[in-house]
């Protein structure tokens, strides 16, 4: 297996308008990113309907009860933070820009006139931010405990835009009770009452963009991203998935590892029915979890979060190292592997493509499907 660093890349000319945000995919040479960051992270209480479904859709009203809620164990924030702090640097030492921006207190509680909420994460930076080219969108996150998660970010989104990036935000929600309703097993739906989605619902590649309709992101939301898009690009093209993966994000179930070259886990997408964009791609078909004991027993991820990695270029990704028929896969496929630990990926929901937001990469708007 690789455990070498790739030489560090020179600076090169990117595809678009040199500008201070250009990401269009997931695979192009990455150039800066922001890092999640631990600290203060905590379970919301699970009375909050959006909490229950954003954390743990898959629970039933018998087995949410018995979920710690509040503070995470000292050790999975400190550690987390180590793995963070390593994964930064590994990515400076590979010539990538990086950014860390200390985590919102999330000890803090905060109402708005419709409903209280209890804080939860600055983990997942990727789940509440869309880079589409020179563009941020703050996403319309259906989780009311994420509702000011995004603050943190706002410095460096300031800065961006002081520099030529365009900034928006999508329209804020209310997120009544109304929006949550109930499957036959007393688990919380999300409702069409108003566009609603996290980033992490996107995958990107050049000219098109993916958008999987799950409990985290409805219809009405990816109606209204169809909506924007003509302002950022007048050939940009969005790409419904439904029936995929109905509980949250798309990053373990699709990873796009370079063009022409897909990810997918064989738990939610059967060989005959791959979506119609990847039917003729090569695809790697993501191998069975390693899975190892939690600090907790229940966790925000399952055990498919061992395939949310990090393509730093289309030749190189970074891999969770506890995952060695992973990085077995990816090597075979011909990508160069760098391991590297989320010691506690599952417990706090995310893993090296989750806990990162790239802002600038080479790519341009390109056409990668025909």
């Amino acid at each position: 297996m690789t455990t070498s660093l790739p030489a560090p890349v020179s600076p090169g000319t990117l595809s678009d308008v040199r500008r201070p945000v250009n990401s269009w995919d997931e695979f192009t040479q990455l150039r800066e990113v922001l890092i999640g960051d631990a600290t203060t992270s905590r379970v919301p209480r699970m009375t909050d309907p959006s909490a229950w479904l954003a954390c743990y859709p898959t629970l039933t009203p018998a087995e949410i009860e018995r979920v710690h809620q509040g503070e995470f164990p000292k050790q999975v924030i400190e550690e987390s933070n180590e793995d963070l702090a390593e994964l930064e640097q590994t990515l400076r030492e590979l010539g990538v820009t990086t950014h860390r921006p200390p985590a919102v207190d999330h000890s803090r509680s905060f109402s708005t006139p419709y409903w209280d909420a209890d804080g939860y994460i600055s983990y997942c930076p990727r789940d509440i931010t869309l880079i589409l080219g020179s563009t941020i969108i703050e996403a319309p996150s259906p989780m009311r405990s994420r509702y000011f998660e995004i603050f943190n970010l706002r410095p460096l989104f300031q800065r961006y835009s002081d520099e030529g990036a365009t900034w928006i935000s999508a329209p804020r929600p209310q997120l009544r009770d109304e929006l949550y309703a109930r499957d036959p097993l007393g688990r919380p739906l999300l409702a069409e009452g108003e566009p609603v989605f996290d980033a992490a619902n996107v995958l990107r590649l050049g000219r098109d963009i993916f958008y999987q309709v799950s409990r985290s992101g409805n219809e009405t939301g990816m109606r209204w991203l169809a909506s924007i898009l003509p302002m950022l690009g007048s050939d940009l093209r969005l790409h419904p998935l439904r029936d995929v993966y109905g509980y949250t994000h798309i990053d373990s179930t699709i990873a796009i590892l370079r063009p022409g070259l897909v990810m997918l886990n064989p738990d939610r997408i059967d060989p005959d029915k791959v979506p119609a964009p990847f039917d003729s791609w090569d695809i790697v078909w993501c191998p069975e979890p390693t899975v190892h004991p939690t600090a907790l027993p229940h966790t925000l991820s399952e055990r498919w979060i061992s395939m949310n990695l990090l393509m730093v270029n289309p030749e190189t990704a970074i891999v969770d190292a506890f995952q060695p028929d992973l990085l077995r896969a990816l090597e075979k496929a011909g990508i160069t592997v760098i391991p590297r630990k989320l010691r506690h990926a599952r417990v706090l929901g995310g893993g090296f493509h989750c806990v990162t937001l790239d802002v600038l990469r080479d790519g341009g708007c390109q056409t990668y499907l025909s």
